[in-house]
């Protein structure tokens, strides 16, 4: 297969893992036959400095032309102003509306290896395998701001909470073939005791179930699903869920394996590229060191060669190379080891050559 992969590094610790989940996609194109090609682009702050934008136009052509986006992280003190015209957050949200991604899936897997590591008990986290599908397009984040304004002596600030019922539709639908290849349960999180987006979300749900009757909907408000993602995490599937409440819950559930630098996440539409990133953020404190964690962006490129190019097996290989490495103890230090950067992935390569081999 030939493909052209476009390389966002983006800020702070970005280049970094980026650097390494490329090095193993050259592998996977050595050894299996394929042509990859790499393009480099800004985005974020860098992008910002050097452009003016979080995200040039030359950068989003080149990700619409490519067959998936791997993307570092971006932002930094640096460019940390709220109330900034331009923000390197603007880059990501608007790669993610110009490519029509609508959904980010974000697997979440207690390793046996490494229980230990979550600040958990390890009944809490044992058999944690679980997937948050996050609905991207709608919400508060895109509503329709109302800004600020004095009221009796004080300010008010306003923003919209809106969706479409087309859009519930087809992330909940995404969910449901989704649990299809897993243990066919899907659990709908809303607020629909309060809000009406919630209970459009709910109702919505319920129609898109009945094209799915091999699959399980259980509806649970997000509050209770907060706690069960404490208490009972090994008892979701599928967890499907607004944007704001997938922000929110997803950044939790990376508590389970014991950092936030050990979970990938892909962004998908219904064709096209996806856009493929680690769920962690830019780290500027450890920027240039050496010590960040790449599993979570190796893990993300094996996103990248399922979703947006078909190579299940191939996926499944950097997957496979990934456990191994963690069985035999490979660690970085955020979970309590003291490989490097590069080290790491060193040890990930050598299993997933000697596997290959064999």
């Amino acid at each position: 297969m030939k493909a052209q992969i476009v390389v966002l590094p983006g800020d702070g610790i970005g280049p970094e893992v980026t650097g390494e989940a490329v090095g193993v996609l050259r592998l996977i194109a050595d050894r299996c036959g394929h042509e990859f090609t790499f393009v480099e682009h800004l985005i974020g702050g860098c992008s910002i400095d050097c452009y003016g934008t979080a995200l040039s136009d030359g950068a989003l052509e080149a990700c619409k032309r490519s067959q998936g986006v791997l993307l570092g992280a971006v932002g930094g003190p640096r460019w940390d102003n709220p109330s900034a015209d331009v923000r390197p957050e603007q880059g990501l949200l608007a790669l993610r509306k110009e490519l029509k991604v609508y959904a980010n899936l974000r697997p979440v897997k207690a390793h046996p290896e490494m229980l230990e590591t979550s600040p958990l008990r390890r009944e809490r986290v044992e058999g944690v395998d679980l997937l948050v599908v996050r609905e991207l397009t709608g919400g508060l984040y895109f509503g329709r701001p109302q800004g600020r304004e004095k009221v009796d002596g004080g300010v008010r600030a306003v923003d919209t909470m809106e969706y479409f019922d087309y859009e519930i539709r087809r992330v909940v639908e995404l969910a449901f073939r989704l649990a299809r290849g897993r243990r066919r349960k899907v659990t709908s999180v809303d607020k629909a005791n309060v809000l009406e987006t919630s209970r459009l979300w709910r109702s919505t749900a319920v129609e898109a179930a009945r094209g799915f009757p091999d699959v399980k909907l259980e509806h649970m408000l997000v509050d209770t699903a907060a706690m069960r993602l404490i208490t009972a995490a090994a008892g979701f599937d599928v967890l499907v869920t607004e944007n704001m409440f997938g922000d929110i819950l997803t950044d939790e559930a990376s508590v389970l394996t014991g950092s936030i630098g050990m979970l990938p996440s892909a962004s998908i539409g219904d064709g096209g590229p996806g856009v493929f990133e680690p769920i962690h953020g830019s780290a500027p404190d450890i920027a240039g060191k050496g010590l960040a964690n790449p599993i979570g962006t190796i893990l993300s490129a094996a996103l990248l060669l399922r979703y947006s190019l078909g190579l299940e097996g191939e996926a499944a290989m950097i997957e496979g190379a990934v456990a191994r490495a963690l069985h035999e103890g490979a660690r970085t230090a955020d979970v309590g080891g003291s490989l490097s950067t590069s080290a790491m992935t060193a040890e990930v390569v050598r299993h997933l050559t000697a596997h290959n081999k064999n």
